[in-house]
């Protein structure tokens, strides 16, 4: 996929949003595009995750807690808080039909953590996230 669609489809990310242009194209350059056939599990609730996934083309479907909570189609994303924490997941996704996403595993995106700006900007952006689920 081209760096510049990843970059328009990666600031629209509530956790990358407030990170410059040239930071964003930093991430891009480090995502990989990956295929998962339909019925793939591409994430499993309660375990480990190793980064984090842009779904290009495909529809993921969401399940937490054994109720379906979402359907990802083209800029759909998950994982943007495991690449900081390495937490388990939060929810299992898996390919509703054949999947395309371009991915970032944490090892990756851990060296970009070590410029201030780029720092500055995701700590930005969970602020975001988190007065979302506060509800202001």
């Amino acid at each position: 996929m081209d760096k510049t669609k990843i970059v328009e489809l990666l600031s629209s990310v509530p956790l990358f949003s407030d990170l410059a242009d040239h930071d964003l194209a930093q991430i891009a350059d480090r995502m990989k595009e990956v295929h998962f056939s339909q019925g793939t599990s591409v994430a499993t609730q309660g375990q480990s995750g190793v980064g984090f996934h842009l779904v290009v083309d495909g529809t993921a479907e969401v399940v937490k807690d054994g109720a379906r909570v979402a359907e990802l189609r083209h800029g759909g994303y998950f994982g943007e808080i495991g690449l900081i924490d390495g937490g388990p997941r939060s929810a299992t996704v898996t390919a509703a039909s054949d999947l395309t996403t371009v991915s970032l595993v944490g090892w990756d995106f851990t060296p970009l953590l070590d410029n201030p700006s780029f720092t500055k900007g995701l700590l930005m952006g969970l602020c975001k996230i988190a007065r979302q689920e506060k509800g202001g």
